[in-house]
């Protein structure tokens, strides 16, 4: 048997209304969404690397310019003077 903990927690009520549509869309349980999406949120927060805000563009999917910084490629992005 697993056992399990009951608690209570507080959530904005548009997120509420739109899990139990969701579940009941999907035909299962809010405690089983609530728990998936926990366990989903639990392990993209635990892997290792930093998280990434800015992923470079590249050209025909070839990488970026050879000798190029980050800052000459976000000066590039905007058209500004490197």
């Amino acid at each position: 048997m697993v056992s399990s903990m009951k608690t209570t927690i507080e959530i904005p009520d548009e997120l509420a209304a739109e899990a139990k549509a969701l579940s009941r869309t999907q035909r299962t349980t809010l405690r089983e969404l609530i728990v998936a999406g926990l366990r989903a949120e639990l392990q993209r927060r635990s892997e290792s690397g930093p998280r990434v805000d800015f992923v470079f563009p590249t050209v025909k999917g070839e990488g970026l310019l050879a000798g190029i910084t980050p800052a000459d490629a976000i000066a590039r992005s905007y058209d500004l003077p490197a």
